[in-house]
């Protein structure tokens, strides 16, 4: 797969070092050549009939460049460098960003495809095909038709999702939402089943809310025929949400967590957990609807402002 990579116009620095990369005819030659094959310091010069020093000092421009990447490899008399292509396509976006205009990435998380949980009975998942591996067994949470579940449910623990951040390098996020359908956990159903359910974003608490109930009572708008009455059918759509002065819940402020805090920008990914506390008052677990389920078609909804 090729190697590619985007540079911005209003980053000066990579860019002035990337054009002092290729300004060398001498430069140019050398990625042509570790185009073909990674090769060792000695075998470039020789290729070029250059001296190693000259040789060693185009290398270290291209490689300041992130155009290539040294790595020491054992010689006959010491040690020797690799050099080693990193990428394979570059592309210069000559367009100012205007930092004054607010972008959004937004992601759309299917409710079985956690990356980790802790679960108890009463459990399970149920999807367009009925029912995932057996209800109230733990191992059925690990099952790879997990991913296609509609409805997932446990009467405490966690579900945690890794969500792809895709804002790109050098932004600011100012505003980090996560929106869900989901309910408390009760054997059946029991409108006054309260459960204390936690939202924490990069391992960091960003509020509670208390659940009034497991909501059974009526059927839920978009369950599937097959689904049996005398169960769980709907939840309430919540948002969390990360703001520079605190976190909201539904548009009121629950914690003092900031979208600072979370440091959002320090790695590819952003990890959501929802679940139960263990010292929680009101252990009640929790049910998640995902699309074609409950009352709200949509799955785990994370945006960001940037």
């Amino acid at each position: 797969m090729a190697k590619v990579k985007e540079y911005r116009i209003d980053q000066v620095d990579e860019v002035c070092n990337l054009g002092k990369a290729l300004s060398s005819p001498v430069r140019l030659e050398i990625l042509q050549l570790l185009y073909r094959d990674s090769m060792i310091i000695g075998e470039i010069a020789k290729k070029l009939n250059l001296p190693a020093s000259s040789t060693a000092f185009h290398l270290k421009i291209l490689e300041q460049a992130g155009l290539i990447r040294m790595e020491e490899q054992p010689g006959t008399r010491g040690s020797t460098k690799l050099c080693i292509p990193k990428l394979d396509i570059l592309t210069i976006d000559t367009t100012k960003r205007n930092m004054d205009v607010k972008e959004v990435f937004s992601a759309e998380m299917p409710i079985g495809s956690y990356s980790s949980c802790e679960v108890s009975p009463t459990c399970g998942l149920y999807g367009p095909d009925g029912s995932v591996g057996n209800d109230d067994r733990e191992y059925s949470f690990y099952l790879p038709e997990r991913i296609k579940a509609g409805l997932l449910w446990t009467s405490s623990g966690y579900v945690e999702y890794k969500f792809a951040n895709a804002v790109p390098d050098g932004c600011n996020v100012d505003r980090l939402s996560i929106s869900m359908e989901l309910c408390s956990e009760a054997p059946g159903y029991r409108e006054d089943w309260k459960s204390d359910i936690t939202v924490w974003i990069n391992g960091m608490d960003c509020g509670t809310w208390t659940c009034p109930g497991d909501f059974g009572a009526r059927r839920g708008r978009l369950m599937p025929p097959d689904w049996p009455v005398g169960s769980t059918q709907y939840g309430v759509l919540k948002t969390w949400e990360v703001r520079k002065d605190g976190s909201y819940l539904n548009g009121e402020r629950i914690s003092d967590v900031t979208i600072d805090m979370l440091k959002v920008m320090e790695k590819p990914y952003i990890k959501v957990r929802i679940g139960n506390k263990k010292d929680a008052k009101y252990v009640g677990g929790f049910n998640l609807f995902g699309k074609h389920f409950g009352d709200y078609d949509q799955d785990i909804i994370l945006s960001m402002e940037y």
